[in-house]
């Protein structure tokens, strides 16, 4: 790579373990962020007027920006912090078959059968009330207190395995006793009064930490690299890249997997504020708002299918993805993904520019083809978006694969698509 970066596949693994959760995966970019020298705003505020580097936070969702200058343009490298999983149900008490249950539900597409026998923790966030203050509190339990159970082949109709039905069969074993419930127990590990607690969004995650893989250490094994190999990719992008004339910015949504129509998700208002925020703060006005957002451009970053090999005849024949091949542009003619001519070019550039090389993907046309924030970000703001990932194996499984030397490609394309030259 002719761009030097500071993406490696260790320190991907490391950001996935610090991160089970969207709101962890906030945390600990927020994190990085102030070490960097990074400033955090709230909504609330009144922003600075003079040029620095900011971040703003909405629950799950975060938006990082360099503005050296007055904004003319943005450079946007836009992403999800959500990835599918089992989550715990508003009342998750159950008993049956004399063991205690956790009610669990599936959330955004997951892979069902991946996620039985498999050591569980739990992580997310629960808000506490003291008088008539609401806090909220960091939950992340890295130890197997839950196991959803595979039925026994024996017990099976055919012997060749279940379809877990997502009400009756995903529910997680967390005791053999009969007293108290699981979200006191929870609470007394986290130090919470149960009688405080207002409300929570909690979920599952596989506790095997993300590492690396393979006889010759070229593969990553990990949880969530869809989506957090982006959000890794892109932090790295921004913080390794130079001041150009337009405003570099990283921005990260949750709620992409159930279609991101919430208030921090790719469909909320939450980009098209920010960046107007941004000019008006600059002593900018409407009219120079959206000049600005007419010259930006968005990598809307998300992960791809690599070519299984065990199951080639399920991709494109003329569009195999190789893992350890380099980045991926994403094409969908039905706009599945929101790639076009003017964008495709943007990003193969910056793939030049960064001495990577670039892969172009395109789904069968005869299988239903997945999204990403790219066509709702370009419809919600107007912006030229292009969808971009790395390649995977196994999106949406408890566990997934990438090839090592990805990390460090797809970064630097990021890197120089923020920081054209």
């Amino acid at each position: 790579m002719s761009i030097p970066t500071s993406a490696t596949a260790q320190g991907l693994c490391s950001f996935v373990n610090d991160s089970p959760s969207p709101f962890h995966v906030v945390d600990t970019i927020a994190a990085t962020l102030r070490s960097a020298g990074f400033h955090q705003l709230a909504e609330t505020d009144v922003w600075p007027d003079d040029p620095g580097r900011h971040f703003v936070v909405r629950g799950g969702s975060i938006i990082a920006w360099d503005a050296s200058t007055a904004p003319e343009a943005f450079r946007i490298v836009g992403g999800h912090t959500d990835s599918p999983n089992l989550r715990l149900k508003q009342h998750p008490e159950l008993r049956s078959a004399g063991v205690s249950l956790v009610g669990l539900e599936p959330y955004g597409g997951a892979w069902l059968n991946s996620w039985l026998d498999r050591d569980l923790g739990v992580s997310g966030r629960i808000s506490v009330g003291h008088g008539g203050d609401v806090t909220t509190v960091l939950v992340k339990v890295d130890e197997p207190v839950l196991r959803v159970p595979q039925l026994a082949i024996h017990l099976s109709e055919d012997r060749k395995g279940v379809h877990p039905d997502p009400q009756r069969h995903v529910n997680g074993i967390w005791s053999l006793g009969e007293d108290g419930s699981f979200i006191d127990w929870l609470c007394d590990h986290e130090g919470v009064d149960p009688a405080d607690v207002l409300g929570w969004e909690l979920m599952t995650h596989d506790v095997t930490p993300a590492r690396i893989a393979g006889a010759r250490g070229d593969l990553v094994s990990s949880p969530r690299l869809d989506n957090q190999g982006s959000c890794y990719a892109g932090l790295r992008a921004l913080l390794d890249g130079d001041n150009t004339s337009a405003v570099r910015v990283l921005a990260l949504f949750d709620h992409e997997e159930v279609g991101s129509g919430s208030e921090r998700g790719a469909g909320s208002d939450f980009l098209l504020t920010t960046l107007e925020r941004i000019v008006l703060s600059h002593n900018g006005d409407r009219a120079d708002f959206l000049r600005a957002l007419a010259a930006s451009v968005c990598a809307s970053g998300d992960m791809a299918h690599g070519t299984h090999p065990n199951y080639p005849d399920r991709h494109e024949p003329a569009h195999q993805i190789a893992l350890g091949g380099g980045p991926v542009l994403k094409v969908n003619q039905n706009l599945r993904y929101a790639s076009d001519a003017e964008g495709e070019a943007l990003f193969a550039l910056a793939c030049r520019q960064a001495d990577v090389p670039l892969q172009r993907y395109v789904h069968r046309a005869d299988l239903p083809c997945g999204s990403t924030i790219g066509p709702i970000t370009a419809a919600r703001t107007g912006l030229k978006t292009v969808d971009v990932g790395a390649a995977q194996l196994a999106m949406h499984s408890a566990r997934e694969m990438m090839a090592a030397a990805d990390v460090g490609l797809y970064s630097a394309a990021l890197q120089a698509f923020l920081s054209p030259r």
